[in-house]
């Protein structure tokens, strides 16, 4: 049997990646940089689920990673629970917020839900500072300035020595990865794409549109949250500041860059960005007006990403293809 190309291209850049720490071991910086390329890699690619294949434009994609951190961060701190136990419920609180949060959202179009899902990320600010914030354990506008590490067989992770964190990371990235190729190559993604090219088609042929966009911003959010987790275990701190709008700047030139709807192409996206952002971390404040002006020129310059350039979208029109086969294929 054939394999995809989209998912040549995602096995042939994790078997590169498989490889680095051979030759980085001893480089704490490069380590954390492509440690970093993995987690970003993630949220991008679980954004361009559900922006570039359901087209919901939602700008929550940072929150969500951030609520999943500090979910994971106080679960393992108030009752002890593992880490390895945080992750996943740090994905399962912060998908049934993304459900909650999409509900209202689905009653909107286009920018409305846009402006809705940006103000989640605004309000989380002084959620996370407030009182009720500080009862729950975020440490108000400190943050949480400890969080308990990895434990393997007795064996503690430590931030001195990536190679163990790196290969965590790169596992449980590369599951959520294929979790996202799976869904995308299956009848839910076959229904995400008709819904986004066209609402009134996929309703005619028994889509039900409600269904489908709040289960993708279930799945979304639970991978965001969930890589979000492991992020907070692995830089051991957390704080406010993780919402500023430069994550928010470097994510979207992550998926822009890759292109929308081109999986694995976030994935690559992430890769030039994450470097970037390290490379250009002296010049302070004028690092926003340089990813900010890179997201203007690479929607002019590159409107289908890099892998555009490459292969067409992993889904093309529904309106190009018969209704029998769209029908045939939800049916199974």
């Amino acid at each position: 049997m054939k394999m995809r190309k989209d998912l040549a291209i995602l096995i042939g850049i994790y078997l590169i990646f498989s490889v680095l720490p051979i030759v980085f071991h001893g480089n704490l910086y490069i380590m954390n940089i492509l440690i970093m390329c993995l987690i970003w890699g993630v949220v991008a690619a679980s954004w361009d689920l559900i922006m570039g294949f359901a087209g919901i434009f939602t700008f929550a994609q940072v929150a969500f990673f951030i609520i999943g951190a500090y979910a994971s961060a106080i679960l393992t701190s108030a009752l002890g629970i593992s880490p390895w136990l945080g992750f996943p419920a740090g994905g399962l609180i912060t998908a049934v917020i993304g459900v909650l949060v999409g509900l209202p959202c689905l009653r909107l179009k286009g920018a409305y839900i846009a402006l809705v899902t940006f103000a989640v990320h605004m309000i989380l600010v002084p959620f996370l500072k407030s009182d009720i914030g500080r009862a729950i354990g975020t440490g108000g506008p400190q943050g949480i300035l400890s969080i308990a590490p990895l434990r393997f067989f007795g064996y503690t992770y430590s931030s001195m020595e990536p190679v163990p964190w790196f290969y965590t990371t790169f596992f449980i990235s590369l599951i959520a990865l294929l979790i996202i190729y799976k869904i995308i190559h299956s009848k839910w993604g076959l229904a995400f794409i008709a819904v986004r090219d066209s609402e009134i088609f996929a309703k005619s042929i028994g889509i039900n549109d409600f269904k489908y966009k709040l289960l993708v911003f279930g799945v979304s959010s639970f991978l965001t949250g969930m890589i979000g987790a492991l992020y907070g275990h692995y830089v051991g701190m957390l704080s406010t500041r993780m919402l500023g709008l430069d994550r928010f700047l470097i994510l979207m030139v992550m998926l822009v860059l890759g292109g929308l709807g081109r999986f694995p192409g976030a994935v690559i996206g992430a890769l030039i960005p994450v470097f970037l952002s390290e490379l250009l971390r002296p010049l302070e404040v004028y690092r926003l007006l340089i990813f900010g002006a890179m997201v203007t020129i690479l929607v002019v310059a590159m409107p289908q990403g890099i892998t555009g350039l490459f292969f067409p979208a992993s889904g093309s029109s529904p309106i190009a293809r018969p209704a029998r086969f769209i029908l045939k294929k939800l049916r199974g």
